[in-house]
């Protein structure tokens, strides 16, 4: 019998979020970021340059691969930023060499108590220089006492 974990509901971080359904342990593997696995170039295609957009369902998992969660997409896709975040993503090489089989695990950073929103540091890294309007479509929400202001990779 499997156990529910999490649960997606409205965030006060932004939109849906997701929330343990229980306590979790830390270090424990939660969940893969699934959707459509598209290259670069068909990312640019569907997207265009999203910098001004302040929200993405896209996610790197290599040079070559990105997951689109829009597509196909499970839970994962609605875990928001924090600076300060309980999981986070870790990529999974396969072992024979194919990048397109390369995984995104969302695993816990520590013990989670139930009904607290998981959260990763999105550390994002824009493909073009934005200027100022576009950095403040991509501003944290996090709330957390030391939030870095932006959803952006620092320095």
């Amino acid at each position: 019998m499997i156990m529910r974990r999490f649960v997606v509901r409205t965030s006060r971080i932004h939109g849906r979020g997701v929330f343990a359904f229980r306590p979790l342990t830390a270090h424990m593997r939660l969940m893969l970021y699934q959707g459509e696995r598209i290259s670069s170039d068909e990312a640019v295609g569907r997207y265009g340059d999203n910098t001004s957009l302040g929200s993405t369902y896209l996610f790197a998992v290599n040079e070559d691969w990105l997951i689109d969660g829009q597509v196909g997409g499970n839970s994962a896709r609605f875990i928001n930023h924090s600076c300060e975040p309980n999981c986070e993503a870790v990529i999974w090489v396969d072992i024979n060499g194919d990048s397109r089989k390369d995984k995104v695990w969302i695993e816990t950073l520590r013990e989670i108590e139930t009904g607290e929103e998981l959260t990763i540091d999105y550390a994002l890294e824009l493909a073009s220089a934005a200027v100022h309007p576009d950095l403040k479509a991509w501003q944290c929400r996090c709330g957390q006492p030391n939030c870095r202001g932006s959803m952006l990779a620092s320095g």
